[in-house]
C-alpha cells in the first residue's frame, strides 16, 4: 500500500541504490495481477528507466525459499515483457537486469542485510552453478539498517509504526494497540498523509497481518507437540530398520576387532580339548599303518590282515600306502 506511491517507491530505490532520480515517471511498476503460483503473490515489480527490473518482497519470517520464489515470479516478467518478441529469430532481444530484494520485519532476530542464493537449495553445491539467483534480504526492524532508515524517511516511519503496534499489542487487545499507533502516529507526523488518507484499511490489515503472524506462531507449536509423539512413534519403526543395517556394517569392524582377543583366549582352552582327541584319532591311524605295513612285510596278504584287524579290506588297501 505505501509504496505503490511512485514518488514513495522512488524514495525508496534511491535509498538502497544509492542513487539521487527526481522523477518518479522514471519508475514503471509492472507488478503481475496474477503472479501467482501455488498461491503465493509477487508484492511489487517495477522498472527502471526500461533496463532494470525490481522485485521487492515484504516478510514477516525468514524465508529461504525466496530465491526459487522469485525466479518463478522473474519467469512470469519476462513472459509478460517479451511475449510480443521474436524470441527464435536470430536478432538478440534484450532485457532488463533482474534485481531481488526483501524486506524483512519479523519478529525473530535477523542480520541487517544477508543473501539468500538459489543455490544454496540444491541438493549438491556446485562450484560454478548454471542457474543462480541472489536475493538481498534487508532488515527493516526499528534499530536496524540505520544508513537505509536515515536516507529513506518512509521506510523509517513504517519501522516506527510497526514497532508500536507490537509493542502495545502486549499490553492491550490488538485492536486497540493497532488504534493507538494510528493515532499516535498521525498526531506525530509519521505516515500522516498516508494513515490520514487510509486509516480504515490501514487498521485492518495492521489486524490481519498481526494475527495472521500470531496464528503461524501457535501453529507451530501445536505441530511441535504433536509432532513429538507422532515422531516419537515412527521413529522407533524406522530406527529399527535403518540400526539394523547400521549395526550390521558397524558390527563387523567392531566385532572383528573385539573377536581376535576373546578368540584368541577362547581358542586355547578350545583347542586343547580338541588337539586331545583329535590327536588320539591320528595316532590310533597311525598306529595301524605302521602294523598294517609289518604284517604285509611278514608276507601277509591285504586279505588276511583285513580279517586279524577286523577291517575292511579298502581300509587297509588305503593304509598300507600301496595304492
Amino acid at each position: 500500500m505505501l509504496f505503490q506511491d511512485k514518488a514513495k517507491l522512488l524514495e525508496l530505490y534511491n535509498a538502497i541504490s544509492s542513487t539521487e532520480f527526481t522523477d518518479p515517471d522514471l519508475l514503471k511498476i509492472v507488478t503481475l495481477e496474477n503472479a501467482i503460483y501455488m498461491g503465493l503473490k509477487n508484492d511489487l515489480s517495477f522498472l527502471v528507466l526500461e533496463i532494470r527490473l525490481y522485485l521487492y518482497e515484504h516478510q514477516s519470517t525468514p524465508n529461504p525459499n525466496m530465491p526459487l520464489r522469485d525466479l518463478f515470479y522473474v519467469a512470469d516478467e519476462f513472459s509478460d515483457l517479451t511475449k510480443d518478441m521474436n524470441l527464435y529469430g536470430s536478432r538478440k532481444i534484450r532485457i532488463p537486469a533482474p534485481h531481488f530484494f526483501i524486506f524483512y520485519n519479523g519478529e525473530e532476530e535477523r542480520p541487517d542485510r544477508d543473501v539468500l542464493k538459489l543455490s544454496d537449495l540444491y541438493y549438491e553445491k556446485e562450484e560454478d552453478p548454471s542457474l543462480e539467483l541472489k536475493a538481498v534480504v534487508l532488515n527493516i526492524n526499528k534499530g536496524h539498517n540505520p544508513e537505509l532508515m536515515a536516507t529513506c524517511r518512509t521506510l523509517r516511519e513504517y519501522a516506527e509504526y510497526t514497532d508500536r503496534v507490537r509493542r502495545y499489542a502486549k499490553e492491550m487487545p490488538l485492536e486497540e494497540a493497532v488504534e493507538r499507533a494510528i493515532t499516535e502516529c498521525i498526531r506525530e507526523g509519521i505516515l500522516e498523509d498516508f494513515l490520514r488518507k487510509n486509516r480504515a484499511e490501514a487498521m485492518k490489515v495492521s489486524i490481519y497481518e498481526y494475527d495472521a503472524q500470531k496464528h503461524i506462531e501457535m501453529e507451530r507449536e501445536d505441530s511441535y507437540k504433536d509432532g513429538y509423539q507422532a515422531g516419537r512413534e515412527d521413529g522407533y519403526q524406522n530406527g529399527r530398520e535403518d540400526g539394523y543395517q547400521s549395526g550390521k556394517e558397524d558390527g563387523y569392524q567392531s566385532g572383528k576387532e573385539d573377536g581376535y582377543q576373546s578368540g584368541r583366549e577362547d581358542g586355547y582352552q578350545a583347542g586343547k580339548d580338541d588337539g586331545y582327541q583329535t590327536g588320539k584319532d591320528d595316532g590310533r591311524t597311525e598306529m595301524l599303518r605302521q602294523v598294517i605295513r609289518t604284517m604285509l612285510t611278514n608276507g601277509k596278504t591285504v586279505s588276511q590282515i583285513a580279517v586279524d584287524l577286523g577291517m575292511d579290506e579298502k581300509s587297509v588297501d588305503d593304509l598300507s600306502g600301496k595304492s
